[in-house]
């Protein structure tokens, strides 16, 4: 499993665990425990939510048997509106 490090508009940094993926879906991104799936379906797990507004980076932590690692980009800040 992995776990995802989402840091917020205000600079406090929230961890996500036990989750594989995550999606946006309308003003909310949503982290998902896909179960070894390679895409977010029906069988997928909600697991946490925040507002898309206030994300600022979310960053895909090394799993625990990779400890020590440097965590991978997962995905930069989301688009801004005028």
């Amino acid at each position: 499993m992995a776990c995802f490090e989402v840091t917020l508009r205000d600079r406090t940094v929230e961890s996500v665990g036990d989750a594989d993926a995550y999606q946006q879906e309308g003003p909310m991104t949503t982290f998902f425990r896909t179960d070894g799936r390679s895409t977010v379906d029906s069988w997928s797990t909600r697991v946490a939510s925040v507002r898309t507004a206030d994300v600022l980076l979310i960053r895909r932590a090394a799993g625990p048997a990779s400890l020590g690692s440097v965590p991978e980009v997962a995905a930069m800040a989301p688009r801004r509106t005028a």
